[in-house]
């Protein structure tokens, strides 16, 4: 097994209290009893208590477990264990065989998976009531289309009486708009109203931003009319849009894809409500760039990220939709020993040329994945990136933000304000470098980049 680097480990702590901490713990003194094969890591760290915490670290997820109280995951021990392995000096030797704590774990988390597949076949065995699932979908599609035209009335009188007064309204005007989008079985677009709600409060660029989003608004309640003639990847673009879930078994049956996939980058947000992780892996063989969605509700816990870099050998099953393609996992993926790149790199004109002909077949594909080829980091001083902003499209902003990338043609892309730029220039010290982002109209959110030949997350 190829050792990690230790940006790959620190991309997995959960906060920098728990990186900080986990440096601490990274020396041999604390630990006992580690070890490592091809797909495990495992040891003891002696903490305040009598008995040692075991820690066990599943490499092909990864996947952490600890006997220590902390509920974060990974917890400090976990962390410190990684970064004793990354070092490779002697303290975390290769063995043959597991230790038996880390091996029952191991066990453990293999008949989960297979009972869990098993629960699924189940499932997907059984017969279903026609007549009762055809009664269902006929009273949600009347009550999906009445909150549609309802929602349609809304924009109407929006658009006719002018946007300018939309700043004074209080929450309460949004969210009443929001609330029977739910009751309508129409959650995306009440996220999507709930956030407008707060963006045209932030952003001094809120007319165009909230004229753009009107317009995307519209369009998905003339293809609701007309889904009928739709054919299933476009179908599949509307059900997105809306919040129309997709069985995974429904979703397993189509076709799939066997590949070697490079992790390339991963991003996570939590509304207060929500909290969704995105993977964004690329086949080797195929050239497809997939999103993995993971999604966790009130007290659940994420599953860890993948390592960005690393390289699955899997078989993943795509959603219908013509773009951005998401898709799951099959079956586990299996960890390879290679290391992955970024595939091939573009500029910024290539990067909105891309995003332009995905919003062609699907104008509600807010994320598109570029690569962009030698670009530089760059803060900005209010003035901007040279030509950033030149180009306009689903979303499009204005507003000034404080970092961009220049590429070698002087084109610039302005950041997300959550972008970790800080992170790219300490890595890449300001010099052009390739870089795997998400767009979002005109601004772009870096996820991942070249440093010394390896792909490491930002």
């Amino acid at each position: 097994m190829t050792r990690w680097t230790t940006q790959q480990v620190t991309a997995l702590a959960p906060d920098a209290s728990s990186l900080a901490a986990a440096r601490r713990l990274a020396r041999p003194g604390p630990w006992s009893d580690t070890g490592s094969t091809n797909t495990l890591v495992w040891g003891k760290c002696q903490g305040s208590g009598k008995m040692p915490y075991q820690v066990s670290v599943d490499l092909t997820e990864p996947a952490f477990r600890c006997t220590c109280p902390s509920r974060k995951l990974p917890c400090k021990h976990g962390l410190a264990l990684l970064m004793l392995w990354v070092e490779g000096a002697g303290s975390v030797k290769d063995a043959a065989e597991a230790a038996g704590f880390a091996s029952e774990w191991a066990a453990e988390r293999a008949a989960r998976a297979t009972s869990s597949a098993a629960a699924r076949d189940a499932r997907a065995g059984r017969a279903p009531d026609p007549t009762g699932q055809a009664k269902r979908l006929e009273e949600r599609l009347a009550l999906m289309t009445a909150g549609m035209e309802d929602f349609a009335r809304w924009l109407g009188d929006l658009a006719r009486g002018g946007t300018a007064s939309v700043r004074s309204q209080p929450y309460a005007w949004w969210d009443t708009t929001a609330a029977r989008l739910v009751d309508a079985q129409l959650p995306g677009l009440a996220d999507q109203v709930r956030t407008m709600a707060s963006e045209v409060n932030t952003r001094s660029d809120w007319p165009d931003h909230l004229l753009a989003a009107m317009g995307r608004w519209w369009t998905v309640t003339r293809a609701w009319s007309q889904r009928d003639a739709a054919d299933d990847d476009a179908a599949g673009d509307l059900r997105t849009v809306i919040g129309w879930s997709v069985s995974t078994e429904s979703v397993r049956q189509r076709d799939s894809l066997t590949d070697r996939w490079t992790v390339l980058g991963a991003h996570r947000t939590d509304d207060g409500r929500l909290q969704q992780q995105r993977t964004w892996l690329h086949g080797q063989a195929s050239g497809e760039i997939v999103q993995v969605l993971d999604f966790a509700a009130g007290g659940q816990v994420l599953p860890m990220a993948r390592v960005v870099g690393s390289v699955l050998e899997a078989t993943l099953a795509r959603y219908p939709g013509k773009a951005v393609h998401r898709a799951l996992f099959v079956d586990e993926p299996v960890l390879s020993d290679a290391r992955g790149e970024l595939p091939g790199a573009g500029s910024v004109d290539a990067a909105h040329a891309k995003a332009a002909a995905t919003w062609a077949v699907n104008p509600w594909a807010w994320r598109v994945p570029v690569v962009l080829g030698g670009v530089r980091a760059t803060v900005l001083d209010g003035g901007g990136a040279r030509r950033a902003d030149r180009r306009r499209g689903p979303g499009t902003t204005a507003a000034p933000v404080p970092s961009a990338v220049v590429d070698e043609a002087g084109d610039g892309l302005r950041l997300t304000e959550d972008s970790p730029v800080w992170s790219l220039l300490a890595l890449t010290g300001g010099h052009p470098t390739d870089v795997f982002a998400e767009l979002e109209g005109r601004r772009a959110r870096p996820l991942s980049t070249i440093v010394d030949g390896e792909l490491v997350a930002l």
